[in-house]
């Protein structure tokens, strides 16, 4: 397939030419004799003549001149501040029965990643982390990382291409800077900030070079970590958008983007991301990855774990109402994928008609799904979604998964009788899912909100279904506020870090404002 790269050109060894002003409104160029023009935003031309001076005394001099200013290295403009998103996802279908080679159906949902992208001047060479919602912030400088061994012909590696695994030399490479790290903090979360470190250096020297700039890439999340709803993957899918976006190796996103450039850019994104997964999970499957570069959903499928899963994208997938309960329980997903593993194996014939109804529970829900009367609107429509999610329930009940807390969930939801609910993820803890019936009352959600807050819970309006990896370039909002009428507001650092909660950050860079989407946030979008 020919890769259609845009106004951006790309080298035969993958090193993007040409660079991106600091300002979305220049333009510069350079001739052979070594001459500048670009236009900025304030109207004026800059330009810079290498023939010479035309005082000089002779033509020695003159020559002089213009070879000296032909030798000098061209100033690189800083990129603007540019910021990438990425939704988290939910299985609606198909928990545990995935793990025995049956399908499930994962989504993204609203609850997002934000990783704001900050350029430094050319004299700063430092990379920089900061990831307040897990209290992570390092600085590395980049002419001391390993550029030697990734850069090796035997071990380069360019965008464009596939890696399945991670190569143990490089692996070892970046452990010595990984072995100080967050020595003051307690283990779990320590174990946290090296993978955290790791798998971002692992990215960034197997694309970048030595000559990359300073950067500072902070990151804020308004999805729970650690309940199963990929926080992860979707911090992976924005350090790869990013990095490949600083790199000038995808065009776009834009409205009239052809669609299999589109489905191009989106597979190096998540190709890059499951790198990043790799390096945190060792042999993940890859859907979390999938759905929060893509968004909408997938139907997901591994038959032989010797050969890669089977991935459909639905991209039709209704954009659905849902609650979102976290029961704060901690869970141990190998310790849940245990006790349905020995339940199999005490009671093969048993386990596994119930891991057939899961499969058939799934696929009737990926047939009402992809209907072409399905309406979101109509009750009747969401009802036949979901009973099939309630039977996905009881279903998992029966094979012990559940935990009391979520029990509990659908005792209150049941309760107020606005949904339909079910675990999501391993069970043990974790998250419940709710998908809502249309025209609930607001009174029922708050004194729904109300039992929960006094019981523990943590309660999110979301929506599944939704779109995948966005870009902001460059980081300017215009929400119909007073500053639109002087270009919009920049999201700078300051602003980004002091947003408070998740309230805060969705209300200062959401994709989703209180209006709808907000003006600036554009998509990959690849049409079914």
């Amino acid at each position: 397939m020919t890769e259609r790269l845009g106004p951006n050109r790309v080298n035969d060894l993958g090193k993007a030419n040409g660079h991106t002003n600091s300002n979305a409104n220049t333009n510069g160029t350079a001739n052979g004799n070594g001459t500048a023009s670009g236009t900025g935003s304030s109207g004026g031309t800059v330009n810079g003549n290498g023939n010479g001076a035309a005082s000089n005394a002779n033509g020695n001099d003159i020559k002089l001149a213009q070879r000296k200013k032909m030798d000098r290295k061209k100033s690189s403009p800083m990129m603007p501040t540019f910021m990438v998103s990425a939704p988290g996802k939910v299985i609606v279908t198909g928990e545990h029965a995935v793990v025995h080679g049956k399908a499930a159906i994962a989504a993204a949902i609203s609850l997002r990643s934000y990783l704001l992208v900050t350029t430094l001047s050319k004299s700063k060479r430092t990379v920089t982390l900061t990831f307040p919602d897990i209290e992570f912030n390092h600085v590395w400088n980049i002419d001391e990382l390993p550029w030697e061994k990734f850069s090796h012909p035997s071990k380069k590696k360019y965008y464009y291409d596939l890696v399945t695994a991670l190569d143990p030399d490089l692996v070892a490479a970046i452990q010595p800077l990984l072995a100080d790290l967050s020595r003051d903090k307690p283990s779990e979360l320590r174990k946290v900030h090296q993978n955290t470190a790791g798998s971002f250096l692992y990215m960034f020297l197997s694309l970048g070079s030595q000559s990359f700039p300073g950067c500072q890439y902070t990151l804020r999340s308004t999805i729970p970590i650690g309940a199963g709803l990929g926080s992860s993957a979707t911090i992976a899918v924005c350090m790869s958008a990013a990095l490949l976006l600083q790199l000038r190796t995808l065009s776009g996103p834009h409205p009239d983007q052809p669609s299999e450039e589109a489905r191009l850019q989106i597979e190096r994104i998540n190709r890059w991301a499951f790198v990043y997964e790799m390096f945190i999970h060792g042999n993940p499957s890859g859907v979390d990855n999938t759905v929060s570069t893509q968004g909408k959903a997938v139907m997901f499928q591994r038959t032989d774990y010797n050969k890669p899963p089977l991935v459909r994208p639905l991209m039709d997938f209704p954009t659905l109402p849902l609650l979102l309960v976290d029961t704060r329980t901690a869970k141990s997903t190998s310790a849940q994928l245990g006790k349905v593993s020995s339940l199999n194996e005490a009671h093969p014939k048993l386990v596994g008609c119930i891991l057939d109804a899961v499969d058939k529970v799934t696929r009737s829900a990926s047939e009402l799904l992809d209907a072409d009367d399905f309406d979101t609107e109509n009750e009747e429509c969401l009802r036949r979604v979901g009973e099939l999610m309630t039977i996905n329930h009881g279903l998992l009940v029966s094979l012990g998964v559940s935990h009391p807390r979520l029990e509990r969930v659908r005792e209150l939801v049941d309760h107020e009788g606005i949904g339909w609910t079910k675990l999501t993820g391993a069970g043990g803890g974790g998250c419940s899912i709710t998908l809502l019936r249309p025209g609930v009352p607001r009174e029922k959600l708050e004194r729904l909100e109300a039992r929960l807050g006094e019981e523990g819970y943590q309660k999110f309006e979301t929506t599944v279904g939704g779109d995948g990896v966005g870009v902001l370039w460059p980081a300017v909002l215009k929400n119909g506020m007073d500053e639109d009428e002087e270009g919009g507001m920049e999201i700078d650092l300051e602003k980004f870090l002091k947003a408070e909660g998740n309230e805060g950050v969705e209300r200062l860079v959401g994709v989703h404002g209180g209006v709808g989407e907000r003006e600036g946030w554009k998509f990959w979008r690849v049409a079914s």
